[in-house]
């Protein structure tokens, strides 16, 4: 029988500009854990944001009128609407406090712009590039350590008519960020038509489970055990928005904005 194991790795707190890797190896060593062959890590967007300087302080916003619009419909900030506007490639609504926005292919609130574990006055923005950050840190794991592992940036997520958050990755390096399943049959005999396993997203909400969402201080988590391939597979596999079930409903009264 297959053993999973996962580790959670405090760092303290992280600071504008520094060099992330070296906070995970230190507190992978003080759980005497070294990385291996195989190993998936997992790290908290929020906490690569931090590190690679991605804070935006709200005093330094000039609103725009379009970002005072916004705010009036879903009490926002105006400050808050203005950088989502900048990070979003397309706002499809939203509801008060959050806008519902197209992002690098993601679709999220407020654009992934977020206050909590941000200093006061601040807020984060995503990584500029997530598949990338993960394809460096795992490039620089091999450099240092000579091993194979897989990286993936994860970020939380509403599901539609569900409270609550779960995981998901918006960036990947090192194994598929989907299996497809197609071909294959079910209990009965059936052929599978359109099943693909999101491997990614049910890492990360495995995760989320031991780094929470508040002040836990955990920022990545160790994945060791699944049979999963680790190698040169890159980036979190997405579709058009044309073929998403619930972008194809709602894009019907999205508000277009250019890129």
């Amino acid at each position: 029988m297959p053993s999973y194991s996962l580790f959670g790795i405090k760092t303290g707190l992280i600071h504008h500009g520094e060099d992330i890797l070296p906070l995970l190896l230190s507190g992978m060593a003080k759980l005497e854990l070294t990385l291996a062959d195989g190993d998936i890590l997992v790290i908290a967007e929020s906490a690569l944001a931090t590190a690679e300087g991605r804070l935006v302080s709200l005093d330094q916003e000039n609103p725009s009128q379009e970002a005072e619009e916004l705010a009036a419909q879903y009490e926002l900030d105006p400050r808050l609407a203005e950088i989502v506007l900048r990070e979003s490639d397309e706002i499809v609504g939203g509801i008060p406090g959050f806008l519902l926005c197209t992002s690098k292919g993601n679709l999220l609130p407020n654009a992934g712009v977020d206050g909590s574990n941000a200093p006061d006055g601040m807020v984060s923005l995503l990584p500029a590039d997530p598949n990338q950050s993960a394809r460096k840190i795992r490039e620089e794991i091999f450099r240092l350590k000579d091993v194979s592992v897989a990286v993936l940036v994860i970020d939380s997520r509403t599901h539609p008519m569900r409270y609550g958050c779960s995981g998901v990755a918006i960036g990947c390096s090192g194994i598929p960020s989907v299996l497809d399943e197609r071909g294959k049959k079910d209990l009965f005999g059936r052929e599978l038509k359109v099943t693909r396993r999101a491997i990614a997203d049910n890492i990360a909400s495995a995760a989320e489970l031991l780094m929470g969402e508040a002040d836990e201080g955990i920022p990545a988590v160790l994945v060791r055990g699944l049979d999963i391939p680790v190698g040169n597979f890159e980036g979190v596999e997405q579709i058009a928005a044309d073929e998403c079930l619930f972008m194809g409903i709602i894009s019907k009264n999205a508000q277009r904005r250019s890129p």
